[in-house]
């Protein structure tokens, strides 16, 4: 047992404590405090820090960190969408030494920046050799494209057999996604949400949605740049016919959506679709680096806050930003939403993400019983609000990790 002391302790579950402690105990806690202890535990001064629970990063891609600066910032996301596949088709072989080190060098990017847990999307599940051999814990979801598919109860089932193949542990969990509306046709999005339903207890999962206005064009006339892509790739179905809603209503009416959904991106999404995920109990996962990399556009972040719909926040792929440090995700969000609580984006990094992903029980929080991966981030004297401070671009020389 060791008590862990701080200028300060973030627990997210509760204000910050100043001259705090952290007791821990055969990799979790124990119990938390602040002020001087007189008993004979050992304990670890870490000065001039604040120790606080490991970063959640909800949506990545690590199957893509091969393809760093391989494809051009833009201002049309579809344009950045060919580029991303013409990039993937010149690829070598998914297990070639070439992807996976990339995929282990972006790991280890990611728990230099402090992340603990991520969120996983994979077409070919190659990271979770990777993931399974870091310190990182993960959800990985395997993600289904399919807009017009032969067999799409065939198509889940073979990427379920695949998957159960995995050598996965408590710590690496693996569950299934869909890719977007635009490119998983109704079968297969019901396909998907019968899959993860039957399986005990019932898994996360997740979608691309409301990401461009290309998108939301597509479901309103079935028209413009998602329909051209389609009829270039030749799986055009001609019977499927343009719902004329939004994204999430047209989501939602698939019953695809619920408390165990994680709505990725949401730029385009409106007040309505927003207080409809909150009332479904969604999570929406915001990626605002990468969505003005790729040409989503700026997410109305302060909008998501707004409407009650739980946030958690993403880097998404390094095909699309320059890093996977949360903590720049975290300054990025600040940027577009001046006027939300610095201890809302904070939850949203943490507490929020792990829960959605499934890991609330171990992770986003520090609480006896958690999992005591926490950070230690230097921070300068005097911070007169040390959970701003932390929205101001925290770099890997700042943080290390107490276990």
């Amino acid at each position: 047992m060791i008590r862990y002391r701080a200028r300060w302790v973030l627990p997210i579950a509760g204000p910050p404590l100043a001259d705090g402690w952290v007791l821990v105990d055969a990799g979790r806690v124990v119990a938390v405090g602040y002020g001087r202890r007189a008993d004979a535990t050992p304990e670890h001064d870490l000065g001039e820090a604040v120790l606080m629970p490991g970063l959640v990063n909800a949506h990545t891609h690590l199957e893509l960190s091969y393809l760093r600066g391989a494809v051009a910032r833009t201002t049309v996301f579809v344009s950045w969408i060919r580029e991303l596949m013409d990039a993937r088709r010149r690829s070598l072989d998914p297990k070639s030494p070439e992807i996976l080190a990339a995929v282990e060098d972006a790991i280890a990017g990611a728990v230099a920046s402090g992340t603990a847990l991520v969120g996983d999307i994979s077409n070919t599940v190659v990271t979770v050799d990777a993931l399974l051999a870091s310190p990182l814990a993960a959800a990985v979801f395997c993600e289904l494209i399919g807009f017009n598919p032969a067999d799409p109860v065939g198509l889940v089932g073979r990427m379920c057999a695949q998957w159960s193949g995995l050598p996965t542990t408590d710590r690496v969990r693996v569950s299934l996604a869909a890719h977007a509306p635009y490119s998983v046709a109704p079968s297969l999005f019901a396909a998907i949400r019968h899959a993860v339903d039957g399986r005990e207890p019932p898994l996360s999962y997740s979608v691309h949605l409301a990401e461009s206005t290309a998108e939301v064009e597509f479901l309103q006339t079935g028209t413009g740049a998602w329909r051209a892509l389609l009829d270039d790739l030749g799986v055009w179905n001609p019977q499927w016919t343009p719902p004329g809603v939004t994204p999430v209503q047209y989501v939602d009416s698939l019953g695809f959506l619920s408390a165990r959904t994680l709505v990725v991106h949401g730029v385009q999404m409106q007040d309505a679709d927003l207080s409809r995920l909150a009332a479904i109990g969604a999570t929406l996962v915001t990626c605002p680096r990468s969505n003005q990399y790729t040409g989503a556009g700026r997410p109305p972040i302060e909008a998501f806050y707004r409407s009650g719909v739980r946030v958690a926040v993403g880097t998404d792929s390094l095909a699309g930003v320059d890093d996977l440090n949360v903590f720049s995700e975290l300054a990025e969000i600040r940027t577009l939403a001046p006027g939300i609580p610095a201890r809302d984006i904070l939850d949203s990094a943490t507490r929020a993400g792990a829960a959605a992903l499934g890991f609330g029980r171990d992770f986003g929080t520090i609480e006896p019983g958690k999992r005591s991966r926490l950070l230690a981030v230097a921070v300068p004297r005097p911070v007169g609000d040390v959970e701003e401070y932390l929205l101001s671009g925290i770099q890997p020389e700042q943080i290390r990790w107490i276990e």
